[in-house]
């Protein structure tokens, strides 16, 4: 973004892509044969967004104000900012959370973070996608808007009442840092076949997605960066194609 410092995460750079069927496989894997729990790699993705977000508040001055508001899907894109919003807490920085959750099941890990959450006492309030647009419009260009709506399953256009939470996040007026990918972009194709959220920059996890190495992509992820999950990157198992 014009005149924003670039955004780091722990130094680390991955030179693997993955595509959507090779994240299944890599979490899979994490879990099945290195004995990694799918909780604790959700952990370590949020310890990486949530220093993300720190860095997005110092550059967006929100160190004396400022608004974070962190928007939830019921899958695991959405846990990643449920277990965020917990580590900010933990640094005195106390985000909004919204939980857009539809007709949807919360995911295993999903449902664990949240309640995480309501035992600690923090607030998480489920509205309607309309609640959440209202709560969109109110927002102004020294805010940040965390996108953990949709995640890398997505195919083809988000469904109604995202497209309108979609649209909602890019007109706000907010900075937008999206979780993993866009809501709405298609992890393969880095494409949108419906509406798809414009970041300022992606935080994504493990390795880039396979889409990003479409230029056009660009509009839409901003800056990425790249976190660890704690998968190690001498690891045989890992799946993917190296990007250079």
């Amino acid at each position: 973004m014009a005149g924003m410092k670039g955004l780091g995460c722990g130094g680390l750079c991955s030179m693997r892509v993955l595509s959507r069927e090779q994240v299944r496989r890599l979490d899979r894997d994490a879990v099945e044969l290195l004995g990694i729990p799918s909780l604790l790699l959700m952990e370590n993705a949020a310890r990486g967004l949530s220093g993300v977000i720190q860095q997005c508040r110092q550059q967006l001055g929100q160190l004396s104000g400022g608004r974070i508001v962190i928007i939830a899907g019921p899958g695991n894109n959405g846990g990643d900012g449920l277990a965020a919003a917990r580590l900010l807490a933990a640094e005195g920085v106390f985000a909004e959370v919204f939980l857009l959750r539809g007709t949807r099941q919360l995911s295993a890990d999903t449902t664990a973070n949240l309640g995480f959450l309501q035992r600690a006492g923090l607030e998480v309030e489920e509205r309607s996608e309309q609640g959440v647009c209202d709560v969109l419009r109110g927002l102004c260009s020294s805010d940040l808007v965390v996108d953990a709506l949709l995640g890398t399953g997505l195919r083809g256009a988000p469904e109604e009442a995202q497209s309108a939470v979609i649209e909602a996040i890019n007109t706000s007026g907010a900075r937008v840092l999206s979780v993993d990918l866009p809501s709405g972009l298609d992890c393969d194709l880095g494409t949108a076949a419906g509406a798809c959220v414009r970041a300022d920059w992606t935080v994504t996890f493990a390795a880039k997605k396979l889409g990003f190495l479409q230029p056009e992509s660009r509009r839409w992820t901003g800056e990425v960066q790249v976190c660890p999950i704690g998968i190690p990157r001498n690891w045989a198992g890992w799946p993917g194609i190296a990007d250079c």
